[in-house]
């Protein structure tokens, strides 16, 4: 309880500080939650062997909020998950209270954004978040269908990229359902062809599911401001070690965990 309150104590600390800051307007705040590894090499309680890491780890979940068209991102929590947590575990709790402060803070009418990586694409999050009322996007990994549905797009932009030798991009999009969703969703189709020097050209096809209503372009672009809230990760990792987590106990890694955010 006194880990969950601190957590709290945080995050209203954090929102609270910009809300005074901007005089309590804003017009779009984006809030970003993205997991990362912190590879464990002794007996800590909750660290798990995960595949995609190749390593024992814990994988806390780091957010962020960025206000209107600012470049720099803030960071508001910092919650230490089991190794082989799923990216969503916890989520929706984190989201529910900061959209709850922020709509407190900001008053009803301000426009709240998340963004989210592909491991946060299930269709009880996406329904969540329509839930919620805010936009969102959500990276969505590819599949047959899709690869389907892209190929036109990725025959013009292979042409374009032997014709420059540089790497061409093109955006496209498709109304499309999983087997689990219940309606179809919005999907952005990124059909992209890089090209290295001394490399062979390569596909780099990439989907992102959506309810935003802008151009394509314009929605990935959106999107690939994500890559803020990577350099808030990298300076809680090698700035100030947030991964010192090696007490046995996991409680006690928690401590270290939001007390190395606080300190940030």
């Amino acid at each position: 309880r006194d880990l969950l309150m601190m957590a709290h104590g945080l995050a209203d600390t954090v929102i609270g500080h910009h809300a005074r800051r901007l005089g309590g307007r804003a017009r779009l705040i984006t809030i970003d939650l993205d997991p990362t590894d912190d590879p464990t090499h002794g007996n800590q309680q909750l660290s798990f062997f995960n595949g995609h890491y190749d390593s024992h780890c814990y994988l806390p979940v780091i957010g962020t909020l960025t206000f209107d068209d600012e470049i720099e991102s803030y960071v508001f929590t910092a919650v230490l998950r089991a190794g082989n947590a799923h990216a969503t575990l916890g989520a929706e709790g984190l989201l529910t209270r900061a959209i709850s402060k922020m709509r407190g803070e900001f008053g009803d009418d301000v426009r709240l954004r998340v963004r989210l990586d592909g491991g946060f694409a299930t269709p009880r999050l996406l329904g969540y978040l329509e839930a919620m009322g805010v936009e969102y996007l959500v990276g969505f990994p590819g599949n047959s269908r899709l690869d389907k549905r892209i190929r036109r797009l990725m025959g013009r932009v292979r042409m374009l990229s032997k014709a420059s030798g540089r790497t061409e991009t093109l955006f496209g999009e498709t109304r499309y359902a999983t087997g689990s969703w219940k309606r179809k969703r919005r999907i952005v189709m990124k059909a992209e062809v890089t090209r290295l020097e001394g490399r062979e050209a390569r596909d780099n096809p990439r989907y992102v599911v959506t309810n935003m209503t802008d151009a394509p372009e314009a929605v990935y672009d959106v999107y690939r401001m994500r890559g803020e809230m990577e350099n808030r990760i990298k300076e809680l990792h090698h700035g100030l070690d947030m991964d010192r987590t090696s007490c046995t106990s996991f409680r006690a890694n928690q401590l270290r965990v939001l007390m190395t955010t606080a300190a940030f």
